[in-house]
């Protein structure tokens, strides 16, 4: 749900990507922060280096080498990073030289709603 920062009512919330102005609260904040915990590399963010995911680094590499990888990284930062969640299910699939989609299915914490948000992953090389 896209609302504006003066209608913001939400204890979570994030300014929406792209659009100045505009927030997102509840279950589009977490698919927000999962995207972007995904595709922030690690040692990019400068006074939290250890934020992000390395997901990219196995973009491409052999897939029987690269997925595996990238299932690994995204599960390990999300864990890390998104403490709202419970991640129930990563998958990928590599789409084109230097890209992979990567599907997170996940659980807000104290509920048993099933969430899935897809996140387009490009090595930045």
């Amino acid at each position: 749900m896209t609302v504006r920062v003066n209608d913001i009512t939400a204890i979570d919330w994030s300014p929406r990507l792209g659009s100045p102005g505009e927030v997102v609260t509840g279950l589009d904040d977490i698919d927000q922060c999962i995207a972007i915990i995904i595709n922030t590399r690690k040692g990019s963010v400068p006074h939290n280096p250890l934020k992000g995911c390395d997901a990219w680094r196995w973009i491409d590499a052999p897939a029987n080498i690269a997925v595996p990888n990238i299932i690994r990284e995204s599960v390990d930062a999300l864990e890390l990073w998104e403490p709202r969640i419970k991640v129930t299910g990563v998958t990928t699939e590599i789409t084109g030289a230097g890209s992979a989609t990567i599907t997170v299915s996940w659980q807000p914490l104290n509920s048993q709603l099933v969430r899935i948000t897809e996140v387009n992953l490009v090595n930045p090389s």
